[in-house]
């Protein structure tokens, strides 16, 4: 029988999880990021992630970098990519697994872990220099994030349960950063059955009171091409 080698004797990179947290709110989107404690990177702005541990699936880690160094629970999360350069990591040979998160803002609250000095929200448009790759993998996620809105309803996790039509408009035009025709808009949204008028109107707005819409849940389970061009 072949001799087979154990792990140990094999030289093994480390393995990280790194997220890349949209929210949307006033018409702005942002990513959150923390400012570092500890070297490499002290008091630079980078992504949330850690290191997986022994006994996590990759969606562990996520739960944990969430919940104990953002104070989130319970929030949309897709695998982005894997990011394996060689010099990626300072400390040593590190390979991460990248995911990203859609929140409301309004619907969390966000709080720095004692591994962090703070943790803000940044206009996508406006964001600091990031340590390690950080700035390659938020490019990825908003690439991806981009795509992913033509096909798949993830204004599920951006928007409130009621919107207006004005409102999605706003919120495609944010993420695509491209100017969007409003009658060809919502003729489309509609004819796609992706959201659903509630018989309410949006109150408190001078002159005027818009239709309220919710999306249509049953959406999730099946993707859908919205062209929008």
């Amino acid at each position: 029988m072949e001799n087979i080698q154990p792990f140990h004797s094999y030289k093994n990179p480390s393995l990280a999880v790194d997220l890349v947290v949209f929210g949307y709110k006033e018409r702005t989107l942002s990513v959150l990021l923390l400012n570092r404690k500890e070297e490499p990177f002290k008091d630079c702005w980078t992504l949330p992630g850690a290191f997986l541990q022994m006994e996590e699936r990759f969606r562990d880690t996520c739960s944990r970098v969430l919940s104990t160094k953002l104070g989130m629970n319970d929030v949309y999360l897709e695998q982005l990519y894997s990011f394996d350069e060689p010099d990626r990591d300072p400390r040593g040979r590190a390979i991460a697994v990248a995911y990203y998160a859609l929140v409301n803002p309004s619907q969390v609250a966000v709080s720095a872990g004692h591994m962090a000095n703070d943790v803000q929200w940044f206009d996508i448009k406006k964001l600091p220099e990031l340590g390690f790759d950080h700035a390659i993998i938020f490019e990825q996620a908003l690439k991806r994030l981009q795509a992913k809105i033509l096909y798949f309803p993830v204004g599920f996790e951006l928007l409130d349960d009621l919107f207006t039509m004005t409102e999605l408009h706003d919120l495609y035009e944010c993420i695509l950063d491209l100017p969007l025709d409003r009658r060809n808009f919502r003729r489309k949204i509609l004819d796609a059955e992706y959201i659903i008028a509630t018989g309410k109107k949006r109150e408190g707005l001078q002159n005027r009171h818009p239709e309220l819409y919710k999306f249509n849940k049953k959406l999730k389970e099946n993707s859908f091409q919205l062209n929008i061009s």
